[in-house]
């Protein structure tokens, strides 16, 4: 399977790097026992059952994974929230680091704009939710928010031109512009992420970079992701 998985337009999430594997988790755990093992056997896939239904959380952050992202700046805020705000048990957990694209920095005249394949409807009972059923003339609202998207860059480069400081200039752009960062996270930060925004009631944008990096995490800790994705 690739190491890179493109999403939605214009996005992508790609399994850079990778420490440890399901055998690092084992090792982590035995090691109050002064034993390490070679290789991976059924005796340490129970272990790793055991540490998850004890909620002995620790071995799983020695497994940490770097992904390179690309979303809209609208997933990449929520996505964030994950960073500063993790709370997997009783107490939170910081085991993340996250770099990200400065607009500062960096001329947004040539990045790509996230276009949606059409618009959905507000769900009714719950505030924060979308329904797949799409509005009303759908595809002409998506002409003008096309537009809208054409006209904010229009006029972010305008200023830009005209000399205004990068800092003040990218106030007019987009929710819709995609950000690219990388994020680096343990295994048990990333399996909370994943389980979070892979809920039904989360935005479907979101859902899709959950579910690609499920499958990126996957090939380097099968046995611990399966394990992990079971936690009550």
């Amino acid at each position: 399977m690739s190491r890179k998985i493109d999403l939605l337009d214009h996005g992508f999430v790609e399994l850079i790097d990778a420490l440890g594997s399901d055998l690092t988790v084992v090792n982590s755990a035995r090691v109050s026992f002064g034993k390490r093992k070679q290789e991976l056997d059924q005796g340490d896939e129970r272990l790793i059952q055991y540490l998850v239904q004890h909620q002995h959380w620790s071995p799983f952050r020695h497994v940490q994974l770097q992904f390179h992202c690309k979303v809209p700046e609208f997933v990449a805020r929520q996505w964030y929230k994950h960073v500063v705000g993790i709370v997997y048990s009783e107490a939170p957990t910081v085991d993340h680091a996250w770099n990200e694209v400065s607009l500062r920095y960096t001329d947004a005249s040539d990045m790509d704009v996230y276009v949606p394949d059409g618009f959905r409807q507000q769900s009714q009972d719950n505030r924060q939710a979308s329904m797949d059923q799409q509005v009303a003339d759908s595809a002409g609202l998506q002409n003008e928010y096309k537009k809208h998207c054409e006209k904010a860059l229009a006029l972010y480069r305008r200023l830009i031109d005209q000399g205004v400081a990068r800092e003040q200039a990218r106030g007019v752009l987009p929710l819709a512009l995609y950000t690219e960062f990388y994020w680096t996270a343990s295994l048990q930060a990333v399996v909370n992420f994943i389980k979070l925004r892979k809920h039904e009631t989360a935005q479907f944008e979101i859902r899709e970079y959950a579910n690609a990096l499920e499958s990126l995490t996957q090939l380097v800790v099968p046995v611990a992701y399966a394990c992990l994705q079971k936690k009550p």
